[in-house]
């Protein structure tokens, strides 16, 4: 078992890695660098407040430690997991200092499988790292199988160790790639013989029971309001509702007027609201700045507070008011809440659970919502759960801009052409061309080209079992894979239109199944920028973000039947099966596209891109029977010959002659007349319309 430690560089992204052994790295975290990094860090925080704390400059040069997984580097110098450690961090922050810090390091070493724990580095949390094991001794290598287990274990662990803890263990969503900065600690506790906890491999991620956090059950909300309503707020709501009661009583007092029999009708108010004496001078001094004296109210203040009785007993909120905002209160601290504008859902999770993922808020959890407020005192109705959760006090989250935005610097290695290169063929362009719709596709995620679509869509053709349906699916990141499918419904024309704004990559699979009577709704969605359309219930027709690109499988070769040509795909025959067992940075691939897009490079196709696919369809487009029919009875004029000029419809004439099932409409003469320009015959324009010239066989 080894430990790795990742240094990243700010400006350039580049990533060094270095593997230790675990009881040098535990010798490594006693001594401080000559740097003094991690001091100058601690130092930093020690002089800042929690809520304005600047970005320690130094801070790249503490380097990451992953104890849960060994990492190594491929011949390509990217990142991949060597092996499962079976090492499950648990962190216990804000604590007041080292005093705190040795208490719980010397409860966590109680348990033997206490591997090993040690300040953190910010000086005010503890980390303690806990190995598992199957029950073999054994650990899992399959990375489905190592993220279940390691959730089922990180809950496990939370479940040992946090009754013998002082202090709440900080919950924190499991994942086998979690990590810590680099510490100092002179005295880190460990144990190389820790003995494992024993845990069988689940067969999937952990259900719904939960293990949640102790709360302490303080009597008077405003001391319970994190996160939720800040206290100076509701304060100020308590004084200025206690000020317009006072109004009402006071009809005929003006602010010119003799402030001592406000002071006395109002402190009454505030003392029932529960109001503390100094929060009330306070407002006070802030409203009458300029005619009271301060001395003179403290002391009318004091003596008031000192004789009244029934302190916080009687509100000066309406009902509805004080509903709404314990209400309010209550959904800040038990629920995190945030709208996916993308998929055009309400999600939550619960705080301070094991609850990490968001989930659909549906009928079920609303009605678990409005009773856990019943039980909490809050008489709010079903109504009020639903006007709160359709309000303005739900912020509104896109999970492809959050992708994008923390994806960091790119390290100046060139991903996307090195993917386009797990696909064997024989297109010399096929590299370029991906590498310009890979561009185009991440730079309408961004939404920078309203007026045009990505409509031109690769198409990888090749025989069953060369992976091609797995490429287009790693083609997104995990985190981004919701956004992916490859059933589109053409015959619910409304509902393709909404994958439009609902999806971002969508994979015409079994690309031959398409029929020729809907490749027409088929241009229509490529070229789509926006879809107008009435969302269900609505009263209005709304224009919806277009985000879906798109991509397509076929094992059939002659599947272009468009008879006008076909620019609108990349057509890539697959020669041998694709290499879908690699490990792709998804983060510095998608770094490269938008630095490539921020520099101004070309994520558009011109003129010269489409002679090319124009070019290289060619022996992928499938040859109509009159097509066929046409080439054995006519061809195009060699050199020394004359030929003649035929209309279209005179050509079907012919042909008819020799095949009598050839149909002489006007439509099938438009369409045939596309047929010929397609061949790039030598054609005219006369009154008698579009000839072309040909030579009879």
């Amino acid at each position: 078992m080894k430990i790795t430690l990742i240094r990243t560089d700010r400006e350039s992204g580049k990533e060094t890695l270095t593997n230790y052994e675990p009881n040098v790295l535990i010798e490594r975290i006693k001594k401080e660098t000559k740097t003094k990094d991690i001091t100058g860090l601690r130092t930093m925080l020690r002089y800042s407040s929690p809520e304005n704390r600047a970005e320690y400059i130094h801070i790249d040069k503490i380097p990451r430690v992953y104890p849960s997984v060994e990492y190594g580097k491929t011949r390509e110098g990217e990142k991949r997991m060597r092996r499962y450690n079976g090492v499950v961090m648990l962190e216990v922050n804000k604590l007041a200092g080292p005093s705190e810090a040795e208490l719980l390091k010397s409860q966590a070493k109680l348990l033997p499988q206490t591997w090993a724990a040690f300040t953190g580095s910010s000086g005010q949390s503890l980390k303690i790292w806990v190995k598992f094991a199957l029950p073999d001794g054994s650990l899992p290598a399959k990375e489905e199988e190592i993220t279940a287990f390691h959730a089922h274990a990180y809950r496990m662990a939370v479940q040992c160790y946090q009754p013998m803890l002082t202090f709440p263990i900080t919950l924190k969503q499991p994942s086998p790639t979690r990590s810590c900065r680099m510490t100092l600690d002179p005295a880190p506790y460990y144990n190389p013989e820790a003995m494992p906890f024993c845990l069988e491999q689940p067969l999937g991620m952990p259900g719904e029971q939960t293990f949640r956090q102790h709360q302490l059950a303080e009597e008077n909300p405003l001391l319970r309001m994190n996160p939720g309503y800040e206290t100076s707020h509701t304060f100020t709501l308590l004084f200025e509702t206690a000020l317009d009661k006072a109004f009402n009583e006071m009809e005929n007092w003006k602010r010119d007027d003799d402030l001592q029999p406000l002071l006395v009708c109002l402190a009454d108010h505030c003392f029932k609201a529960g109001i503390p004496e100094e929060e009330t001078i306070r407002q006070i001094l802030i409203h009458y700045y300029r005619q009271a004296d301060e001395q003179t109210v403290r002391t009318t203040i004091h003596n008031l507070y000192r004789e009244s009785k029934g302190f916080g007993k009687k509100s000066p909120l309406v009902p509805e008011q004080e509903t709404s905002l314990r209400l309010e209160e209550f959904m800040e601290r038990r629920y995190e809440f945030r709208f996916n504008t993308v998929i055009n859902n309400l999600e939550y999770r619960q705080r301070d659970s094991i609850h990490f993922y968001f989930k659909p808020v549906d009928q079920r959890v609303q009605s678990s919502i409005a009773l856990d407020a019943l039980q909490e005192g809050i008489q709010a109705w079903d109504r009020d759960i639903k006007r709160y959760l359709s309000s303005n006090r739900i912020p509104l989250y896109n999970p492809i801009e959050e992708y994008l935005y923390n994806v960091g610097q790119w390290d100046g290695k060139q991903r996307i052409q090195a993917l386009a290169n797990l696909v064997p063929c024989n297109n010399p362009h096929w590299q370029e061309l991906f590498y310009r719709w890979f561009l185009n596709m991440v730079a309408h995620w961004r939404g920078l080209d309203k007026l045009h679509s990505n409509s031109t869509s690769p198409l990888l053709i090749g025989a069953q079992g060369y992976r091609k349906s797995t490429f287009c699916r790693l083609l997104l990141p995990p985190e981004l894979r919701f956004g992916y499918t490859d059933s589109l419904d053409f015959k619910s024309k409304r509902d393709a239109e909404m994958y439009l704004g609902r999806f971002l990559l969508i994979n015409l699979d079994e690309f031959d199944q398409i029929n020729v009577n809907q490749q027409g709704f088929l241009k229509h969605l490529l070229q789509k920028p926006v879809a107008n359309l009435r969302k269900p219930y609505g009263s209005s027709i709304q224009e919806m973000r277009r985000y879906a690109s798109f991509i397509g499988t076929s094992n059939q070769k002659d599947l272009l039947t468009d008879p006008s040509g076909s620019r609108r795909f990349i057509c890539v025959e697959v020669t041998a099966p694709i290499n879908t067992n690699v490990t792709i940075n998804y983060r510095q691939l998608y770094a490269e596209a938008l630095r490539a897009i921020s520099k101004g490079e070309r994520y558009w196709f011109d003129d010269a891109d489409e002679a090319i696919l124009r070019e290289s369809n060619k022996e992928f487009e499938q040859m109509s029977s009159v097509e066929q029919l046409f080439h054995c009875y006519f061809h195009s004029p060699e050199k020394g010959e004359e030929g003649e000029y035929l209309s279209p419809m005179q050509i079907l004439e012919y042909l008819h002659t020799k095949a009598r099932e050839i149909k002489l409409t006007g439509s099938s003469a438009n369409t045939f007349g596309r047929t010929l320009r397609k061949l790039e015959l030598e054609h005219k324009k006369t009154n008698k319309g579009v000839v072309y010239r040909v030579v009879r066989m």
